[in-house]
């Protein structure tokens, strides 16, 4: 007898640890034979948060993502639904704050002063989202946590030394998780005018891109890892498959981190722990997947969209069970103000949705 159960032990132990010692390689077929942590494909509504220094101006003609306004601004340009000069933001960048503005003083101006993590945390909670994504830095390089690559550029521009003089994302995310909700962070690969991406892209991913990922992984331990401006370059380039297998086999978070498909050109619903889609129908895909979108047109808040321009609340449920439906997870996004607010708005409408799924869950989760 005493024999059988030392048997069954060992071998218990010997499977386990079996389990914990698999190893992935860096390349797309090992990574992608990784299993997907359960609760993803469970939780179906999670809240998307673009927030950062674009806060401040929060404006861009509609139709048009207001988190861009720096490129638009100093690249004279637009892009999204509808017809413009080029000049739009320009105009009234000009106008607002003078012609030698430059876009680095939001940063300044960015100070979160009526920021209360708990009470965006228990928002949430009500609202019956069961994860949150949080932009940790978006294409202009400013990082919500204190990061010394944020710095690399030649002055500081993070969070904790820059206007509101906070961990903006740690604070968050310990409010988050105190709620029992999930947390992931955003990460932009590339920053639109860091002088190493516009002069030396291999030393911009080794010495500024991997070590900062690795910093944010390694010091908050998040759920999700959501890439994003991955398409300038290829995934060699971007070294995204190494940097995937050291996530999956060293990082402290190895047996938890899920990542998104973008980590590349060409990548996106091919490789990846979860498959995305923006502002479309979503996916028709078996591989788990998600949709995200704001309530309005812009993900970061644009004090130019009225609130005619705001999907209403049985809109984005209707949203929410077209896209379950057909097996994803809608990321739904907000985009708080520069004090920290987040608009009333999209406060009503988180709160509208979680009073729909206090009645009617169990037919999403």
């Amino acid at each position: 007898m005493m024999r059988n159960i030392f048997f069954i032990l060992i071998t218990t132990c010997f499977f386990c640890s079996g389990l914990r010692a698999q190893n992935y390689e860096a390349n797309w077929e090992s990574l992608d034979s990784r299993p997907i942590a359960g609760w993803f494909e469970d939780a179906k509504f999670g809240i998307f948060i673009h927030w950062g220094p674009y806060s401040v101006p929060a404006w861009s003609p509609k139709g048009t993502y207001s988190e861009w306004y720096q490129y638009w601004l100093q690249n004279k340009t637009l892009f999204g639904n509808g017809h413009f000069t080029g000049n739009e933001v320009v105009e009234y960048h000009n106008a607002k704050y003078g012609e030698g503005f430059p876009y680095y003083q939001f940063g300044d101006l960015f100070k979160a002063e009526l920021f209360d993590p708990d009470a965006w945390a228990a928002l949430f909670k009500k609202s019956g989202a069961k994860y949150v994504v949080l932009t940790s830095k978006h294409h202009d390089g400013f990082t919500l946590w204190p990061n010394k690559e944020a710095n690399d550029r030649g002055f500081a521009w993070n969070s904790m030394e820059v206007g509101a003089k906070r961990d903006l994302l740690g604070d968050l995310s310990l409010a988050v998780k105190a709620e029992g909700i999930k947390m992931g962070f955003y990460y932009s690969l590339y920053e639109w005018f860091h002088p190493w991406w516009i002069n030396d892209r291999e030393r911009f991913v080794d010495e500024h891109f991997l070590p900062q990922v690795k910093d944010l992984v390694q010091r908050y331990e998040p759920d999700i890892l959501w890439g994003d401006g991955e398409w300038e370059m290829e995934a060699e380039k971007w070294k995204t498959a190494e940097l995937m297998a050291w996530l999956y086999n060293e990082s402290k978070v190895k047996d938890k981190i899920i990542t998104n498909d973008r980590w590349g050109k060409g990548v996106r619903h091919k490789h990846g722990g979860y498959y995305t889609s923006e502002y479309e129908s979503g996916l028709e895909v078996s591989h788990p997947w998600e949709e995200c979108r704001g309530m309005g047109f812009s993900f970061g808040y644009n004090r130019n969209e009225d609130i005619e321009d705001y999907n209403s609340a049985r809109t984005l449920v209707l949203l929410l069970v077209d896209v379950v439906s057909r097996g994803g997870n809608l990321l739904l996004d907000i985009g708080p103000r520069a004090d920290g607010k987040i608009p009333p708005v999209m406060q009503e409408r988180l709160l509208q949705m979680g009073k729909w799924l206090s009645r009617n869950g169990e037919a999403i989760y």
